[in-house]
């Protein structure tokens, strides 16, 4: 496993793409924190490009990648390896590259200009973020041979997850506005991994008040340490459930 571990990565970290990427996100994280004479408003609008540019490119890089190494994934299958073990390999590889090029653009800003708790949770929450999407992009590769398709599916992920999600449970909530929904609320929280970050970096920003009812029940629960071990627990599934599922079907199946 180390030895295609070691291959990914030399491999991934020669690639442009990823290097412009890494450097967008350092131009965007310095830039912010330039314009804005408050830190913590550079925190959360660095937030929001965090929440949708790193699921998104996290998901197309991925499947973009697992599919132009096809080549290279059938003969290591050719080889007495196990199919779970090359699998992992290649994500452990993938992963770690996006974490790097996410910790050079965001995490060394945030290092310089907010080195304080609430530039930890931010980090912690676009390292996290990172691993997830990295997953869901497997999940959707070994589901289909044809590329058009996988990364078809990526996007249906990324905007379901970025975007619907919260049009559906916004509607849910007004439609059932006259019924107790706090622990629902939570629920729905956790049921995705980029409202858990925004939420958990948010209320460590202090600003649930501005969040209404909503922030009050999410202070309630979020705002102490268990709930601290929920979210990492919750976003520590959310890593582990995608890349299980993406382990079962490509053990199963026939390439």
């Amino acid at each position: 496993m180390l030895k295609i571990t070691k291959y990914v990565l030399i491999d991934i970290l020669r690639n442009r793409i990823l290097l412009m990427y890494a450097i967008f996100l350092l131009i965007i994280s310095l830039s912010l924190f330039s314009l804005e004479e408050d830190p913590a408003k550079a925190v959360i609008s660095l937030l929001s490009v965090v929440l949708i540019i790193l699921p998104l490119v996290g998901m197309i890089f991925s499947t973009t990648y697992f599919y132009n190494a096809y080549e290279f994934l059938e003969l290591l299958l050719a080889q007495p390896l196990k199919r779970n073990t090359i699998l992992l390999a290649q994500y452990i590889g993938l992963s770690t590259c996006l974490v790097l090029a996410f910790l050079f653009g965001v995490g060394i800003p945030v290092l310089i200009y907010y080195p304080n708790e609430i530039g930890a949770v931010l980090v912690f929450a676009g390292v996290m973020l990172s691993l997830c999407f990295a997953a869901f992009a497997f999940l959707a590769s070994v589901s289909t041979r044809d590329k058009a398709r996988g990364i078809g599916l990526s996007l249906l992920f990324w905007f379901y997850l970025a975007i619907m999600y919260d049009a559906i449970v916004m509607g849910i909530m007004y439609a059932f506005s006259d019924y107790p929904l706090e622990k629902i609320v939570v629920l729905f929280a956790a049921l995705n991994p980029i409202d858990l970050a925004r939420i958990t970096v948010l209320l460590k920003l202090d600003i649930s008040a501005m969040m209404g009812y909503t922030g009050a029940i999410y202070q309630d629960f979020f705002g102490n340490w268990k709930g601290i071990v929920f979210s990492s627990l919750v976003m520590a599934i959310w890593v582990v459930l995608p890349l299980w599922l993406s382990v079962r079907i490509f053990n199963k199946k026939n390439i």
